[in-house]
């Protein structure tokens, strides 16, 4: 099979129900840019394409119309003369004739990609595809697949459409990042092999984003990998960054000014802290670009316990994004060997802690199954405790609240060997869990996780303090 169908299981299964149904089907197919939404539409439906056609960035109106029409003449209308709609309406009562005259044994499928960069402003093709769905499509068994990278425009204009496309999407598909088991796959696909703790470095600097991973080469090691692909001028991801922006966001000056700010500090802001480093008065526009970036999965809000919508963090969780803030974004001096001299530094060492938690908050399932609590309902969050004159600030990067009446607090520790907890480790540990307990008045049974890279070193704190462990091999599971 190709590489880039690794995984997916679970979406193709869905897509082949649609396609199976003996009713209409419209599915909304929705993801980052880069993530693999279009490759996976054509694997499986591509054999039943009917007609299938893609935006085109900043194109006009007429240029769409022109696009569509010689798409359509591919599809069925070979050897006659090309003839361009005038306007939406007209291009789909044209689709209408098309299938009509093209009807086949199985369901037909009409695929539309990058579909926001079709229903621009006033061009009038929202309106035209929602008559020809009501009217027609509807009634006339046809699997409809629409797809964007835009998945804030996607989710607002057709997935919550207020006007004729109003609760007409009847599967919602949202393709994202493989996992770090599904990287593994992907990677042995290519031919590359690499140890698990290689591929969680990878995965801090690539996301899981199958196009960035398509540039590891074999042979070379992570730091080779990443130090050309990101670090040379003519590096796969050096200018990512801007194109990904650029294509996702009409005005996207600021949402480069919001990440610019979150990625200030690793564990997020709170929105007055964010609207502060900003320097801007606080507003619809901010809630608009933080909805936006969190549809596209870049940021997370994380709410912290106890604690109202206000208090709530805004944090960079998109892996690559941040490394790309953090290590190449404004850099005069980059170039061959600029990773591999990075990766000596203390605070590529951090950065490994923070895109480590990325990670494990990612890998939920999966920790849930260790722990053995998947059928259990949980709540996620972070606890910040200010500090006082009498005592240092605390936080705690992530919990899990059970409803078992059970908080597991989660330590997470990236390290290149076991770790071993020490005696001032320790005493933090139940520092930390003690002042908990006292300063959020919870009657729920505290439990410590810890997760790390090889597990640790079991001692005599270790098997006091750590109820459960879990390290990468449990990550790498499906």
């Amino acid at each position: 099979m190709n590489p880039w169908f690794t995984g997916r299981q679970n979406e193709v299964e869905l897509m082949m129900e649609a396609l199976a149904s003996s009713k209409s089907e419209m599915v909304a197919v929705i993801g980052r840019r880069r993530i693999g939404k279009t490759h996976l539409v054509k694997r499986v439906y591509g054999s039943y394409f009917s007609f299938e056609m893609t935006g085109a960035h900043r194109a006009t109106s007429a240029q769409h119309l022109e696009n569509f029409a010689i798409k359509l003449q591919e599809y069925g209308r070979k050897g006659t003369k090309l003839v361009i709609p005038e306007n939406w309406y007209d291009a789909f009562q044209m689709l209408k004739v098309h299938l009509q005259k093209h009807r086949r044994a199985t369901k037909p499928v009409v695929f539309i990609d990058e579909l926001p960069w079709l229903a621009t402003h006033r061009s009038g093709f929202l309106e035209a595809l929602s008559y020809f769905w009501n009217d027609w499509g509807v009634t006339n068994r046809v699997l409809l697949v629409l797809c964007g990278s835009a998945a804030s425009w996607m989710i607002k204009h057709v997935v919550r459409n207020k006007g004729g496309l109003h609760n007409r999407i009847t599967m919602q598909l949202k393709v994202q990042p493989f996992t770090l088991g599904e990287t593994e796959q992907y990677l042995q696909k290519l031919g590359v092999q690499y140890e698990r703790y290689d591929i969680a470095r990878l995965y801090f600097a690539t996301g899981g984003v199958p196009y960035y991973l398509s540039g590891v080469k074999r042979g070379q090691s992570v730091a080779q990998n990443i130090d050309r692909m990101c670090f040379t001028e003519q590096g796969l991801l050096r200018y990512e960054f801007d194109g990904l922006f650029s294509s996702l966001f009409e005005e996207a000056s600021g949402h480069y000014a919001v990440m610019h700010a979150l990625a200030s500090k690793w564990k997020g802001l709170t929105r007055p802290e964010l609207v502060k480093s900003l320097g801007q008065a606080d507003g619809g526009s901010i809630s608009r670009m933080l909805t936006e970036l969190e549809q596209s999965d870049f940021i997370t809000v994380v709410m912290p316990f106890g604690k109202l919508k206000k208090d709530a963090l805004y944090r960079i969780t998109d892996n690559f994004l941040l490394f790309h803030l953090k290590f190449i974004k404004g850099k005069r001096k980059l170039g061959k060997g600029s990773f591999q001299a990075l990766e000596q530094t203390p605070i590529w060492k951090s950065w490994c802690g923070y895109a480590f938690e990325n990670t494990c908050i990612y890998h939920l399932p999966q920790i849930k199954r260790v722990l053995g609590i998947s059928g259990i309902y949980t709540q996620t969050s972070g606890f910040l405790l200010p500090g006082s004159a009498e005592a240092e600030g605390m936080q705690i990067d992530w919990l899990i609240e059970r409803a078992d009446k059970v908080i597991n607090l989660c330590e997470m520790k990236f390290h290149d060997d076991y770790f071993s907890i020490s005696k001032h480790y320790a005493a933090q540990l139940r520092q930390l869990r003690s002042r908990f307990k006292a300063s959020t008045g919870t009657k729920a049974n505290l439990q410590l996780v810890f997760i790390s890279s090889f597990g640790l070193v079991q001692n005599t704190y270790s098997l006091e303090l750590i109820e459960q462990q879990i390290d990468l091999n449990a990550l790498f599971k499906p």
